[in-house]
């Protein structure tokens, strides 16, 4: 890929603790990158700039599609604007 392309919006599924040993939520994130290892230092950064104190990262991939639904398809456009976003859900048990 060169610097002419443009890039396609990552996406990272996980977990996450608002504290140690608290209860868990699921996370997608979603971002622009040059690689999957800056894609993981940044978006890691920015949960902790968010105020998490944990998180288990579990896929990493590029979106093929727009997203047609909300909260995905805002995060799709922040992250098409620089943004690192963050979608936060209760995860099923």
């Amino acid at each position: 890929m060169n610097d002419n392309e443009e890039r396609p919006v990552t996406i990272i599924t996980g977990r996450v603790w608002r504290k140690k040993g608290g209860r868990s939520e699921g996370v997608h994130l979603m971002l622009v990158s040059p690689d999957d290892d800056t894609a993981v230092r940044t978006a890691l950064d920015a949960l902790s700039k968010e105020g998490y104190a944990e998180a288990e990262l579990d896929q990493i991939g590029d979106l093929q599609d727009v997203p047609d639904e909300e909260p995905h398809l805002s995060a799709y456009q922040g992250a098409m604007e620089g943004e690192v976003s963050i979608v936060v859900f209760d995860e099923k048990r």
